[in-house]
């Protein structure tokens, strides 16, 4: 929260993934001059392709949404401790505990170990290692997990008073992405919108994803989706409009941004 104050935004949005985990403390840690949106990044996959759905502003006690938030994250570690030990088969001199260090208090997540594998000089850069080589969906040490249908996303996010937005729709650097005719039926199906401005697409797919978002009715929002320094990209570097996170607001009835009133963290 402190990072974002001095990037010189004025709203952050914090969407871990699947988990709300980390809301209390940025209400805590929020500054002054800055506004807290709360929300969730869901784990979906449609026909054998993983997606991101980004859900703002709903209400986390909702109970079939967060019983499905539950499911989605599963036992905590067993899935990253999956991915370690096939590395492991592969030939990485990788360790958990290296992994636990460099996670601290938090989930162990698929960074967490990318940032294990630029330690170790396997990789370059974090996004070096959600490729098909490596942690990407499908990758030779991805391990599955329980994901969400996007359509039932939608149903449960609109259901608990959330907005819906699909994350870094064309990121193919990631791996397989869905076809224009599936965002179309979602949004047929209610999504809210689309993310355009996001560091995995280049100037002419965001051209071509604005096109389509003006086809289908769907707001257009950008994202640092900022990982700490385990990413290049930097906190703020791209943003949503004023006008679409106005409309956002208006949209969302579960819950609403937070106003910062001067808290702090620990240095």
């Amino acid at each position: 929260m402190r990072g974002a104050a001095a990037a010189g935004l004025d709203v952050v949005a914090l969407t871990d993934h699947d988990s709300t985990r980390g809301h209390a403390e940025a209400i805590a840690a929020l500054p002054a001059g800055l506004t807290l949106v709360t929300g969730a990044e869901l784990s979906c996959r449609l026909d054998g392709v993983g997606l991101h759905m980004l859900a703002y502003l709903f209400d986390p006690d909702e109970r079939e949404l967060r019983a499905e938030r539950e499911l989605v994250a599963g036992r905590p570690g067993a899935r990253a401790r999956g991915m370690v030990a096939r590395l492991q088969e592969l030939g990485v001199p990788i360790e958990w505990g290296q992994v636990a260090r460099i996670a601290g208090d938090g989930s162990v997540g698929r960074p967490h170990i990318a940032s294990a594998l630029m330690e170790l000089g396997v990789v370059e850069s974090v996004s070096d290692a959600f490729t098909p080589d490596w942690l990407a969906d499908g990758g030779r040490a991805y391990v599955e997990k329980h994901e969400l249908d996007p359509f039932d996303a939608i149903r449960l996010v609109k259901a608990a008073g959330g907005v819906t937005v699909f994350a870094h729709p064309a990121a193919v650097k990631r791996g397989e992405t869905v076809p224009e005719s599936a965002i179309a039926a979602l949004a047929a199906a209610g999504l809210d919108g689309i993310e355009v401005d996001h560091m995995d697409h280049d100037g002419p797919t965001r051209t071509r994803l604005r096109g389509l978002a003006a086809d289908l009715g769907l707001l257009t929002t950008g994202s640092s989706d900022y990982h700490g320094s385990r990413k290049t990209v930097q906190l703020g570097e791209y943003t949503t409009d004023p006008e679409i996170y106005g409309e956002i607001t208006r949209r969302a009835t579960g819950a609403f941004p937070v106003p910062g009133a001067g808290g702090s963290l620990r240095p």
